[in-house]
């Protein structure tokens, strides 16, 4: 089982950036799909989530701004950011979950900075 994050990286507040977590070695249609987000001394936060069936949880601090989507054909979650502020700075992971499994990704890093 892996999950891949990517497209993490430095960006100017009120920029944007799309981050994708690529998923193999299990069944990733099945499952619900979150981004968890942790910035330094604070607990992890969960920012979004997408169920199988394509419903949609997003944290208050970020809707209107963030979207969360799947593709299923490339087993691939996405975390479309926009208008970022500087609070979004941390280091984003991708999660699966179904029933009592869950899968962790090893996370990358987003900073918003001028």
């Amino acid at each position: 089982v892996q999950l891949v994050e990517s497209g993490g990286g430095l960006v100017q507040p009120g920029g944007s950036l799309r981050l994708s977590c690529a998923a193999s070695g299990f069944t990733f249609s099945r499952y619900a799909m979150g981004w968890y987000r942790q910035a330094p001394g604070k607990q992890r936060e969960l920012v979004a989530q997408i169920t199988s069936g394509g419903s949609t949880y997003y944290a208050d601090s970020v809707k209107g701004r963030f979207t969360v989507s799947r593709d299923n054909a490339k087993n691939t979650v996405y975390l479309q950011m926009n208008s970022l502020k500087p609070e979004d700075t941390a280091v984003y992971s991708c999660k699966a979950i179904y029933l009592s499994s869950s899968y962790w990704g090893q996370g990358t890093q987003v900073t918003v900075s001028s």
